[in-house]
């Protein structure tokens, strides 16, 4: 009788484990939305939950979530987003699933005035606001009762876009100058024209081109007129992912032996910020950054999911020809999720 109700045994624990493993792999995205308080503006969170998901809209976007919902793990650890300039939580939201799906709760702050609500104090000043903005972000989730026991703020992942990525590299230890900006702009206008003049003017082999230099060269010359340095650290910050990040203001020594785990993710068609002066400059620099991923065919938007909807940014957003979305966005996330698993997680999870 021993033996046949060992079996038994073994096979029932082996159906609870199995039960508890596909619970855990099907764990729904939750949402919760916290308007700006007096700790910080509004921050956009995506974690575990066993709550069942239900259809909502965002603007332009659809997304199956469970809002408000109950968080599912203890001790789940935390990735900041920064979104890009200007941006959204939405469009982060392919990769927001796949690190929730991996067990990670992702927080997104709304960077004031470089957003997709207001646009109105985009690159320097947005700049210096946006790292003090992602450690106010942890620090209100430190404090909000739903999440304050549920998440660990020992370590502590982020990942930035674009203007976010430069936000990335400020917190991995870099330190930016607006008369950096200045210099490579006199130098590498034409080559770098849209880091330089913005994304609504573009040089098109016309007869204004030569008009278009001289006014950005002389508005540049004053916008960026500022001799001084900054940086921002977070100790509770310990990996980072930059991706095409704007990094041409940066002093590339402050990022050759950066303070934390460090990658790059380049796209070697982007237009807006070519790879040239921006991703591919830091990972020159930097002695032990891991150079994660390089999208041969991606553009600019290429670590966007979903893209947002066509406008004024969409000739330097969209997919150039040949760019693989369905397959290639996949394993661009999946990349990034391997390597917060590999920095932030205990050796025994991973």
């Amino acid at each position: 009788m021993l033996r046949p109700m060992l079996r038994w045994s073994a096979s029932r624990l082996l159906a609870v484990v199995l039960t508890a493993a596909a619970a855990a792999a099907h764990a729904a995205v939750g949402l919760a939305e916290l308007p700006a308080n007096a700790l910080s503006g509004p921050v956009t969170l995506f974690y575990p939950t066993q709550a069942a998901p239900a259809s909502v809209q965002r603007g332009a976007f659809q997304f199956d979530v469970a809002v408000d919902a109950t968080p599912a793990a203890n001790n789940a650890r935390l990735v900041v987003i920064s979104h890009g300039s200007p941006g959204s939580p939405w469009v982060h939201f392919d990769l927001a699933r796949a690190l929730v799906e991996a067990g990670f709760a992702v927080a997104l702050p709304e960077h004031q005035a470089d957003n997709s609500k207001d646009a109105s104090d985009p690159g320097p000043p947005a700049w210096r606001r946006r790292p003090l903005e992602v450690s106010r972000a942890i620090d209100r989730l430190a404090q909000e009762p739903a999440f304050a026991s549920t998440l660990d703020f020992a370590r502590v992942g982020m990942f930035g876009m674009s203007a976010g990525g430069h936000t990335a590299l400020t917190l991995a230890g870099g330190r930016w100058s607006p008369s950096r900006l200045r210099e490579h702009c006199r130098l590498h206008l034409a080559e770098d024209f849209h880091a330089c003049a913005g994304p609504s003017l573009a040089l098109t082999g016309g007869l204004l081109d030569g008009l278009k230099k001289l006014v950005v060269g002389a508005i540049d010359d004053r916008k960026f007129d500022d001799p001084a340095w900054y940086g921002h650290v977070d100790g509770r910050i310990v990996a980072v992912v930059a991706g095409v990040p704007f990094a041409a203001d940066f002093d590339p020594d402050s990022l050759r032996e950066p303070r934390v785990a460090l990658a790059i993710v380049g796209a070697r068609q982007d237009r807006w910020l070519v790879p040239q002066f921006h991703s591919d400059a830091i990972v020159a620099a930097c002695r032990s950054c891991e150079p994660l991923a390089t999208l041969e065919t991606g553009g600019h938007g290429a670590l966007l999911g979903p893209l947002p909807p066509a406008g004024g940014l969409a000739e330097l957003i969209r997919d150039p020809p040949g760019f693989d979305r369905a397959a290639e966005v996949p394993r661009i996330n999946a990349a990034i999720t391997g390597f917060f698993r590999k920095t932030l997680l205990p050796k025994e999870r991973t």
